[in-house]
């Protein structure tokens, strides 16, 4: 197969392999990774045609571009050799046409006119048509690598365009900043298309977000072709308020005023209020039979339980008959707000799996977002299921804590392995508090009080020893390191 450059964006690192598989995998194209670093925007991967390269990467979000390689090497001398090795025969068909030629650099570069004599060096090809700026019949294009604060590359590629991504249109339509209706969790725009991505969102594909909010994910997935529906256990989220979270926004703002907008009505079947543990949709048999679902895919970011406990419809423990008799008779009662009782986290992340191999079709995905810590000790194992394959662990860190996107495949029948199917006997945390039913919860707080006493610290240091906040490391040979308390 031939090798082709992929141009990354140099943006969520460890979402690019990823999504690249999905795309190839959504397109039904073998692709091959032979060069990937994650601290570069270059990657060589190999593809059967030209075809086959535009089919994935038109819709990637995290590229930029996909290059026919016509040759690469660690100098120039030895990149014009490549070219001449590796691709003489393909210059006639591009000789006569308008051509564009650019160079660019990543971490380094070159003034114009040093740019222009390396274009120069390349006119072997034989290129006889005209230069062209814009909408050339080729373009090609030179890629400069360089380490950090050396000024000659390390590494050259160069090859010929062959389709642009749509990265930049897509960011800028679904910008949250333009959205209508959005509130203070809404997902970024980039994020949730890159995650409709990572679960085959496509054309001809129901797909469910359990947890939709302003419908974030439903929207993303619909821009990739999708029908979509949502549900969330607050029916203000989804009918809207009176406004939006974003200042200057007046009038009625709701989910579907957001697929209005982009003028994706049609593909959004609506929305609807229920949690996951007492969901209205049809939850197939638990029987010999795992092949009859009817979601193509499932899409959320499940509430972490951190401003408030996690809460799912129920009544506590404790009530009364009495209590619960009240609630049976008014809950068809215009206006009732239904009772809400705390649940455990770890529960609702398998209750999740559990709902996706009962709603399901075979091969489709599950992606749901779930919260870490970059510390060992409050690390969350990762939820499995014998009727699922992790395919993908996507990681977005902040300063402390960390979000990772899990994507899994629904198994097939044949797949699933003989007796896997019994039930399991799962823990989960105990009590009746917020805290106690969600162990990240409690160890998030935990740390912020960690970080208050360290706080404290460095204000005692301050008034105690007039340094004045700095402190010193002996790494730094005596140099002095602000400290900034956010």
């Amino acid at each position: 197969m031939p090798e082709y450059l992929v141009r990354l964006a140099q943006a969520h690192e460890s979402f690019r392999k990823a999504e690249l598989r999905a795309l190839a995998n959504l397109a039904g194209v073998a692709l091959e990774f032979v060069r990937y670093e994650e601290d570069s925007p270059y990657c060589l991967v190999r593809l059967p045609s030209d075809s086959a390269a535009r089919e994935v990467i038109t819709r990637s979000i995290l590229s930029q571009g996909i290059y026919e390689l016509w040759g690469q090497g660690s100098t120039y001398d030895a990149l014009h050799q490549s070219i001449r090795d590796t691709s003489a025969s393909k210059w006639p068909q591009y000789s006569s046409g308008s051509f564009r030629f650019t160079v660019e650099g990543f971490r380094g570069g070159h003034s114009t006119a040093d740019q222009r004599a390396i274009i120069d060096s390349f006119s072997y090809l034989g290129f006889k048509g005209p230069p062209r700026m814009r909408d050339p019949d080729a373009s090609f294009r030179v890629f400069e690598d360089y380490d950090l604060d050396v000024s000659e590359a390390k590494y050259m590629y160069f090859g010929r365009l062959v389709a642009e991504s749509k990265r930049n249109d897509a960011k800028k339509t679904y910008d949250l900043k333009k959205r209508h209706y959005i509130s203070t969790t809404s997902m970024d725009a980039e994020l949730a298309l890159l995650t409709a991505n990572i679960a085959h969102a496509a054309p001809g594909k129901l797909f469910y977000d359990p947890f939709m909010g302003t419908g974030g994910f439903p929207v993303a997935c619909a821009h990739f072709g999708a029908v979509v529906c949502g549900s969330d256990i607050d029916g203000r989220a989804i009918r809207g308020t009176g406004g939006s979270a974003r200042r200057g926004q007046t009038g009625k703002k709701d989910v579907v005023g957001n697929f209005k907008q982009y003028g994706m009505e049609a593909q959004y079947l609506g929305g609807f209020v229920s949690d996951l543990t007492n969901t209205p949709l049809r939850i197939l048999p638990r029987d010999n039979d795992y092949t009859t679902g009817y979601l193509d895919g499932i899409v959320c970011d499940p509430p972490y339980g951190i401003r408030e406990g996690l809460k799912v419809l129920g009544t506590r423990d404790g009530l009364g008959d009495s209590r619960k008799k009240t609630h049976e008779d008014k809950y068809k009662e215009p206006g009732y707000i239904p009772p809400k009782k705390p649940y455990s986290f770890t529960a609702l992340l398998d209750d999740i799996l559990a709902f996706a191999v009962a709603t399901l079709v075979e091969d489709a995905r599950l992606s749901m977002w779930m919260p870490t810590a970059n510390d060992e000790d409050i690390e969350l194992i990762i939820p499995s299921h014998p009727c699922l394959e992790l395919e993908s662990v996507c990681v977005q860190a902040f300063n402390k804590w960390s979000r990772r996107l899990l994507t899994y495949r629904r198994l097939r029948e044949s797949e699933i392995p003989e007796g896997s199917l019994e039930a399991v006997k799962r823990e989960y945390e105990k009590g009746k508090r917020a805290s106690e039913l969600n162990d990240f919860r409690r160890k998030y707080f935990e740390g912020f009080r960690e970080f208050e006493t360290m706080k404290k610290e460095f204000i005692r240091m301050k008034t105690d020893d007039g340094t004045n906040g700095k402190l010193s490391d002996p790494s730094t040979e005596g140099k002095t390191e602000d400290i900034h308390l956010e």
